[in-house]
This record gives C-alpha cells, structure tokens and sequence, in this order.
C-alpha cells in the first residue's frame, strides 16, 4: 500500500469510544506525566511512534471528519489530471493558492526550502478543533505547522511530514463600539475595535472596518496577507508610519498553547505571553485564533504618488539620489507618507508613495519644488510621469470603486463566485508564487538624515544600486511617526531598531513559480544562486553606512547570520523566557524562530540527542 492509500485508509476508519482527546486543555492534565520529559526527536511516517491509523481517525472524529489526507496538485500532473489544469491556470491567483491547504504562497528559496504539503490537515473551524489538533501533535511527538495565509517567506507554515493546523476558514469579522478586554474591567476605558479570527485576511479585515464601518485599522499592505501572521511578527502596512506597527494595535488575542489550553491574553491577562504574541514571530508561542485590534478613526482621504525619473549619468544619478535623499528628510520624513521609494540600477528613481491626512492638492504643493528641481535639469527624464491622486479614505480598498475608477489597480479573485471584495493591489501580484533567489532587509537608522551624513549615505545608495535595485520601504521604520504610536510599538516584542528607523531596506530576487512537481523546467538554481551573492553584496556596500543594522522577522534573508539579535535585538531574552515558560518542550518550532537553535534545520531532532 502506498502512503496516499495508507492515508485514505486511516481517514476511512472509525472513532473508537473512549479514545477522544477531552474539552481545552483537559487532555494536557491527563497526559502530563506520559509528556512531562522532553522529548528528543519528532516521528515521521514509517517510523515507530507514528499514529496507527486507528489513532489518526480518532482524531478526525474529534475534529467533526476535518481531517484531510494532503496531496499537491502537482503531484500527479498530467493532460487529463484536472487537478494540476486548475492549479496552472490559477497560479498567479493568491486566492486560489491559500485556498489550497497543500500549497503556500511562495514555492520556495534556492537552497533553503521548497514547497511540501504535510502528512495530513486539521480544517480548523473553531477553537476545539485547534485544541485537539495540538493535544494529538504534542502526545504522538509530530511536527506540527500552523497556516492562515501561507505568506511567510522563510517556509514556516510549511514542513513535509507533518500535521497542519490550517486555519483558513476561522475567518468571522466582528466590529465592537466599546470593548475592554478580559479581565481589564474597571482599569481600561472601552474602544472601538475589530475581531478578527486568524484564517482571515487583511482584505476581510479592510472592507469590514473601512469600506463598511468607516474606519481604520492598522494591517498590512497586501490584501491576502493573513491577520494572524502579520500580528505575530510585528506587521506594517502602508499608513505605519502614522498609525504604528500592526501588533501595537493588538488589544487581546486568544491563543492555543503547547498544553492544549486556549488562553487569553491581553494587558491584564497573561501579558507576558500577551507581550511576545506583538511581534514574537509566528507559530512559536501557539495557534492564535483570535485577535481584537483597536480602530482609528478615518481620515478624510488616502492618496498615492506615482512616476519614475530616468538619469543621463552616472553623475546625474549620484545628484539624484542626493536631492531625493535631501527632500524626503526636509519634506516626507512625517507621518503622512508612506511606501517605497526604489533606486535602480539603470540609472532610474522610482516613486512609489502613499499619503493619508492630505489633499490632493496639497500633496503635489509638497511634491512641486523637487519635481521644478527635475525639470530644471537637462539630465533627467521622466520615464513615467509623475501622478498624484486622492480618494476618500472609505473607498481606499473598496473593489467596486477601484473598478469603476482605477481599472487595473486591483487584480480579481477571477474564480467562479468569489466574494467581490477579494482583490489584489496588481503591484503585489509578482509575489504569487514566487520562488525566491535571495532576498535582504535592514532598518536604515534615521540618524543617516541627518545634513552631515547624507553625502555619504547617498554614496552608499549608489553603490548598491550598482550590483542591484534597492527599495526603502518607509512605512517600515517607525521614526518621525506620532509620539504615541511610538509608544505603542515600544510596548511589543519587534526589534527595538524599529523605533529609530526611517525606513526597511530590502533588495531581493526571484524566480517564478516553481512548485514540486509542477510541469517545466523547474528553478534555475545556478542563475538563483548567482543572483543571492549579488543581492548580498548588494547590501554589504548599503550597510556600510548602517553596519548593525537589524532586520524585519517576516522579510529576510533565511540564512540571516545571527537571527536573534537581527530579528528581536535586546528583546530577544525577555522572548525566550516566555517561550519557555508556555512551550517547554518545543512543540512550536518554525526556522529562525524564538527557541529553533535548540533544533535541527527541520525541527525533528533536538539538538541535545545530537
């Protein structure tokens, strides 16, 4: 019997009596002696240890028959196998690919990871199936993976041999007037705020709070980003820069630990583990199911400022970076203005920036003597024109309004009966799928603003640009925001770096779509190799300027040297310490990870049985 009829069969068997793990957390109580050792390694199929089909369909009993056998769509590709013409057709679609428990939305890393579906999924619909499912993991010592939108780069919601807790369709939106969290009666006044399950989307989240409440709430810029995993590794969206990291909203999370409770945790209820879930890194601590995020009110219009700038020179390039280097710090360096502005290696600036709290009109005032400086010049071109736009805030991503105005701004969820608000802002779309070369970020210090270093900086910029494009992402350094949403970061577990960045800088290469067993030709491994040691050194000449620099947990590279202090700096104890306190064991393991050195690459193996 091959394993896919193995897995089959033990779906096909039936609940034995007596056998059901119990209600939250009663089945850590009756199983704590049998896993109060550490154990050493995690069992794969064929292994001794591995659940008998019996046990496996005990747990898809537990789980109301939501436990489904994996296989990829590309496992069997053929001109007759409808599986695989799906997936093809639908491959540059990110809602069809999180729709898809065996796949996740980056195919992979040359020479890191490559997409694998587990063993097996846990269809999560509520709490208790999330509950049995790490009850089952922990008592049989299985590798355990947790996925919402499987957008995470490094692979962490993604591991071959393994049972998955999938999340997808614990997607419920709740809107509150007045919520205080459990337990903070009496001591926190009530607030607008959102609930939202952890299989949801930041689309979900957006049309609910946004377009149909008519207010905000900080998330991510990309639209099919999950909620739950944007929450854990601090988050940024496009408006950060005013309204603070995505975790620094977090109000209350309910979250299954490696003991099989569903906890809460906010200010007043287990805020240490509150503490690590804003920013922590996900899939270490537990399985949230839950978070509450608190609202803003709306301002009046979100805007955009678009165009690119060609250089005759190198020479002409270096004064370029300089003045817009000048002019960001004079000028944009607030919290009106976020997104990116990218340096090419032909020579071209390319402008790529948001704005909320301002006009139209006033946008281009702000915008008007850098574009007079340009124009003044005989050595530049606009290699696309400079645009800028504004609409109310409530329609900033309402589908229908984009269709009816911006045609092509947004890409359809193009399948059959999907909700109308499931789109894509297009400039996401070369994500899809992506197999990743190489990929870099660091937090530019604002201090490289100042007047006596910009020369220097602007070098560096160029430098890089030399061997490869390079994108400041200012939505990403939380310097020049608001006292308060300062504040509010502070108080998480992100990298304290954050706080006095004015940017994320990240240079990255990628391949497209190169999923196991898909038809073609499959990743050009030696041209992907090529292009990481050029993005690396890419960014060894950026970071002269910025040598400790740390980088962003979710956008990095996954060879990052000391990871620890790159990804959490000196909140990296404090970090361990909750994990060890709520996952002792190491149930909760994902590369790069709070608490992963004590594990193999692959997380089966504990390092102290090496």
């Amino acid at each position: 019997m091959n394993r896919r009829e193995l897995l089959k069969a033990a779906l096909a068997i039936p609940f034995l009596p007596g056998m059901m793990t119990g209600g939250l957390g009663s089945a850590w109580a009756a199983t704590g002696k049998k896993v109060s050792r550490l154990f050493r390694s995690r069992v794969r199929p064929g292994q001794p240890g591995w659940p008998t089909p019996a046990q496996w369909g005990e747990l898809n009993h537990s789980v109301g028959g939501r436990l489904q056998a994996l296989q990829s769509p590309f496992a069997h590709c053929s001109a007759s196998d409808a599986a695989c013409a799906e997936a093809l057709k639908h491959i540059k679609n990110p809602f069809y690919i999180g729709d898809q428990p065996a796949l996740t939305q980056t195919s992979g890393w040359v020479d890191a990871w490559r997409s694998q579906p587990s063993v097996y999924a846990v269809v999560a619909q509520n709490t208790a199936d999330v509950v049995a499912a790490v009850n089952f993991a922990r008592e049989h010592h299985l590798r355990l993976v947790v996925k919402g939108g499987g957008h995470s780069y490094q692979g962490t919601s993604d591991a071959p041999d393994s049972l998955l807790v999938w999340t997808r369709h614990m997607n419920a939106v709740t809107l509150h007037d007045a919520f205080v969290a459990h337990g903070c009666e009496g001591m926190h006044p009530p607030q607008p705020a959102v609930s939202v399950q952890s299989g949801a989307m930041w689309i979900d989240a957006y049309d609910a709070v946004t377009t149909h409440g008519g207010r905000y709430v900080q998330g991510g810029g990309c639209t099919t980003v999950g909620v739950a995993g944007l929450i854990q590794s601090g988050g940024f969206g496009s408006f950060s820069k005013n309204f603070g990291t995505a975790a620094s909203g977090l109000i209350e999370a309910e979250i299954v630990t490696a003991d099989g409770v569903a906890r809460i945790a906010n200010a007043c209820t287990n805020p240490d583990l509150f503490w690590g879930i804003k920013g922590g890194g996900g899939g270490s601590l537990g399985v949230v199911t839950r978070l509450t995020l608190r609202t803003h009110a709306l301002p009046e219009f979100f805007g955009a400022v678009f165009g690119e700038i060609k250089a005759a020179s190198d020479d002409a390039y270096r004064a370029l970076i300089a003045k817009i280097v000048s002019f960001y710090q004079s000028d944009l360096f607030n919290p009106h203005w976020g997104e990116q502005i990218a340096f090419r290696g032909d020579n071209v600036l390319r402008i790529s920036m948001v704005f909320q709290g301002l006009t139209q009109q006033q946008a281009q005032t702000i915008w008007q003597p850098f574009l007079d400086w340009v124009h003044a010049q005989p050595e530049y071109a606009l290699a696309k024109p400079m645009l800028v736009v504004a609409v109310p805030a409530q329609h900033f991503w309402d589908a229908d309004f984009a269709r009816q105005h911006f045609p092509g701004v947004m890409v359809d969820d193009d399948r059959e009966g999907a909700p109308r608000n499931h789109v894509l802002w297009a400039g996401d779309q070369g994500q899809v799928g992506w197999f990743i070369h190489g990929f870099q970020s660091a937090w530019l210090p604002a201090s490289l603003l100042r007047q006596d270093r910009q020369a220097s900086f602007a070098e560096s910029i160029f430098a890089c640009s030399r061997i490869w494009d390079v994108e400041f992402h200012v939505n990403k350094g939380l310097a020049g925001a608001p006292a308060e949403a300062i504040a509010a970061s502070r108080d998480t577990a992100t990298n304290p770096q954050v706080l006095d960045a004015f940017a994320l800088a990240i240079i990255a290469g990628n391949g497209p779509p190169a999923y196991a067993g898909m038809p073609g030709p499959g990743p050009d491994l030696a041209h992907g190799r090529d292009e990481a040691a050029s993005i690396d050194r890419a960014m060894a000449a950026l970071l002269k300027s910025a040598p400790d620099a740390g980088a962003y947990v979710s956008e990095s590279n996954y060879f990052q040297r000391d990871w620890q202090t790159a990804f959490w700096g000196t909140n990296y104890p404090k970090l361990a310490a909750v994990k060890r306190k709520y996952d002792p064991e190491g149930l909760f393991f994902v590369h790069h990870g709070v608490g992963s050195e004590a594990w193999s690459a692959d997380g089966f193996t504990h390092l102290s049985s090496s």
